[in-house]
């Protein structure tokens, strides 16, 4: 059994058929995990689809009435980059609630795991990129609203910049943001996190972590966060369809790793996200998320938790 848990939920999958997006990774994950004897049915929770009014906190009510009701203008949904269907709405519903429920478990335990999340592309009042609802920046504002946290740090390592991430906390103290990603990719416009590191074409694993790791290290010394939303892209990877870095899978599991252990050493709680990953072999991907949750448990196995009374 892990000690902090997993959020899944079997419809999580946007059903999005051959699509570049391999929405089935969700399902396959979990799978792995099994099999691997790394989690058991005990450590999975299932989350409910957040609610309206949490939605609200971030995005616009006509951007919430339009993927509620599937109103969603032609150019809405090519900027989307996925087809509108009523379960891609109940899906990332979803997802908003499995991040607010794996920061609640963070928070209580040290760590906590949505394997779904990290749509870091959507903005308060349309989607992009394959992200219609930005769950982290949802389940941030039910935190503070809850009075469960005051300050959050967001270190968001996806191939492609958090342009989302940094558009809707571009004038709050309270959240910190930071994105290390590909330059030369996507989006085109990139609005400015609290750090950006621009990684250049091809970049392997030592030139990565030693960009990564000192940022991470003074961010977190000085903002000192009450949690830490980590967006674990498995797309930094070196046969993604949609990257051009080259990190390995062992470069991948390192990095989050390290960040686990630096936000430990400070006992600082962390909820991740399962982010991008399109590799050619949807295999490949399953298993860099994988070793996301294999990291947290051996950062756990050497810096165990201060477990939050209940």
């Amino acid at each position: 059994m892990l000690p902090f848990k997993l959020v899944y939920h079997p419809d999580y999958d946007l059903n999005l058929g051959s699509h570049v997006f391999p929405s089935q990774k969700f399902r396959l994950i979990q799978e792995q995990l099994r099999r691997d004897e790394i989690a058991s049915r005990e450590d999975f929770l299932l989350p409910f689809e957040a609610g309206d009014e949490d939605l609200l906190r971030v995005h616009t009510r006509e951007w919430v009435g339009k993927l509620r009701n599937g109103t969603l203008t032609a150019s809405e949904i090519m900027k989307l980059e996925v087809p509108y269907s009523p379960e891609l709405a109940k899906a990332v519903w979803l997802a908003a609630g499995g991040s607010i429920l794996a920061g609640q478990c963070a928070l209580r335990d040290g760590f906590g795991c949505n394997l779904g999340g990290g749509f870091h592309h959507a903005f308060a009042n349309h989607g992009e990129g394959f992200c219609a609802i930005h769950d982290v920046a949802v389940a941030i504002r039910k935190l503070q609203a809850d009075g469960a946290i005051r300050k959050a740090m967001v270190v968001d390592t996806d191939v492609h910049h958090g342009n989302g991430t940094a558009h809707i906390f571009r004038d709050d103290e309270s959240v910190y943001t930071i994105s290390i990603h590909q330059l030369n990719n996507y989006p085109a416009h990139k609005p400015p996190s609290n750090v950006d590191l621009n990684m250049d074409d091809r970049v392997e694993d030592e030139e990565y972590l030693e960009a990564l790791m000192p940022v991470v290290v003074e961010s977190l010394e000085k903002f000192r966060p009450d949690i830490v939303f980590y967006v674990g892209g498995a797309d930094p990877y070196c046969e993604d369809q949609l990257g051009g870095l080259m990190l390995t899978k062992k470069g991948l599991k390192e990095r989050d790793k390290r960040v686990f252990a630096e936000a430990r050493k400070r006992w600082v709680p962390v909820a991740t996200t399962l982010a991008g990953g399109y590799a050619r072999r949807v295999e490949d991907t399953v298993r860099i998320h994988v070793n996301t949750i294999e990291a947290a448990r051996e950062v756990d196995e050497e810096f165990p938790a201060k477990k939050a009374a209940v």
